[in-house]
């Protein structure tokens, strides 16, 4: 069994820069892809990014490339997710999630075994 739990998400103005932490539990950390999704009210679930398992592939949605970036660290059972230049169209729920012993992350939700409960992040304009 994993828990994941996410932190990090609030209040910040458009432009602005917010760091989501997800932390691990549970052996398989590192040997599983990770990645993040967030979902917007009345919205479906978008896959936002995904890192490899040793940390040296990632893969990032269109909406986000170039502002955002995935990283990991295994020692500390533990993947970020650094938003910088947030719009307000990046307000959503942010989920962090295990895709359990996948090298590569997968950018559909159905790929990922484990999730956490989610930090809201709300951009205002």
């Amino acid at each position: 069994q994993v828990q994941l739990v996410e932190s990090g998400g609030g209040l910040v103005q458009a432009g602005g820069s917010l760091r989501l932490s997800c932390a691990a539990s549970g052996r398989t950390f590192s040997s599983s892809a990770m990645g993040w999704f967030r979902q917007a009210p009345g919205k479906e679930r978008e896959f936002v990014a995904g890192i490899s398992r040793s940390g040296g592939g990632t893969y990032y949605g269109d909406s986000v490339k170039g502002r955002f970036t995935i990283s990991r660290d295994n020692a500390k059972n533990t993947v970020y997710l650094q938003m910088n230049s947030l719009k307000p169209e990046d307000t959503a729920i942010y989920y962090c999630a295990v895709s359990s012993g996948r090298d590569w992350p997968a950018k559909v939700s159905r790929e990922y075994d484990y999730w956490g409960q989610g930090t809201q992040v709300t951009v205002s304009s």
